[in-house]
């Protein structure tokens, strides 16, 4: 397994745009130089508002692997309520992050010894101007603050490009706003 790679687990409910979320991502690493850019969205009998996860893995170095991911560097969870019936953190690697949607303090959540970044995403979106439940935009401003991977200048662009004819500058505006509202525990 090569140590270059950064594996990042993206969990939410089908709807949330999790897998949208990823995919803005990935693009953004993509422009920021990394190399290895690799989205494995896991699609099955999923439904709205199911349980559902996605992989992302990028590196500075190409990625041939394109396995889904079973020991992730990260964890991004759109939704906190997926906490009570799925196992968010599983093979989450030592001293791994948990970005989480939900209010702080980063410290009334507890994944052993992983470090957890906090932001409102869903308070975020409204205050922004976009729909209740609408979060995935802004779990990737957390990402960006929490991460330090991918700058949110760029991530702003991405999320304009994936939303033109959507609310744009809403979305991008959103992310911005859970970026700065993200607070990362010790």
């Amino acid at each position: 397994m090569r140590k270059d790679i950064i594996e990042i687990r993206w969990h939410g409910r089908g709807g949330q745009g999790a897998i949208t979320a990823a995919k803005i991502v990935a693009n953004g690493a993509f422009v920021c130089g990394y190399k290895g850019v690799v989205m494995a969205p896991t699609f099955g009998t999923e439904r709205r508002g199911a349980p559902v996860f996605t992989s992302l893995k990028i590196s500075r170095e190409k990625i041939y692997d394109l396995s889904p991911i079973t020991t992730p560097d990260m964890v991004v969870v759109l939704d906190r309520t997926l906490l009570a019936e799925v196992d968010v953190v599983a093979g989450l690697k030592d001293n791994g992050l948990v970005i989480l949607n939900a209010p702080p303090p980063a410290s009334s959540y507890d994944f052993g010894n992983a470090r957890v970044a906090v932001s409102d995403v869903t308070t975020h979106g409204v205050e922004a101007g976009l729909p209740p439940g609408i979060v995935n935009s802004g779990i990737i401003g957390a990402f960006a603050k929490a991460s330090g991977l991918v700058d949110i200048d760029t991530l702003s662009r991405a999320i304009e490009e994936e939303f033109a004819g959507k609310k744009p500058e809403l979305n991008a505006r959103a992310a911005r706003i859970a970026y700065e509202h993200t607070f990362i525990g010790e």
